[in-house]
């Protein structure tokens, strides 16, 4: 688990160094582009690697807004051989953004219900 908060960790300082936040195409293109390793894996793996990345935000010294969250949820499950795809929705009115993570179309970061609430715009 300290080796999942320690990359969880690391993963939101390179979100804010790298700008990602500002740079939405750039930051599309990293998680389009992450692929999901080769290994096996634990049957608890998306518990904890969501826990960890919820500690992490929570000892973090800025506040992780939900992409920073899910970007860094969605590229270490990915990295642990979960087929993770980070999802980006809206609610119209009133209007509200949303990212969360789902694995095998559910969320794993946030409640089930999230797409009754945000419409999809996209997922990579």
């Amino acid at each position: 688990m300290e080796l999942l908060f320690a990359k969880a960790l690391l993963g939101l300082l390179a979100f804010d160094l790298c700008g990602l936040g500002r740079n939405f195409s750039r930051l599309h293109h990293i998680v389009a582009s992450w692929s999901v390793t080769r290994t096996t894996t634990r049957p608890d793996l998306v518990y904890r690697v969501c826990s960890a990345v919820n500690y992490a935000c929570a000892c973090y010294p800025r506040r992780a807004l939900c992409l920073q969250r899910s970007v860094v949820t969605t590229c270490l499950l990915r990295s642990r051989g979960i087929p993770a795809q980070l999802v980006m929705g809206a609610q119209r009115f009133p209007f509200k953004a949303h990212a969360w993570v789902e694995v095998d179309g559910r969320a794993v970061n946030e409640r089930c219900d999230v797409r009754v609430i945000y419409g999809v715009l996209d997922q990579c």
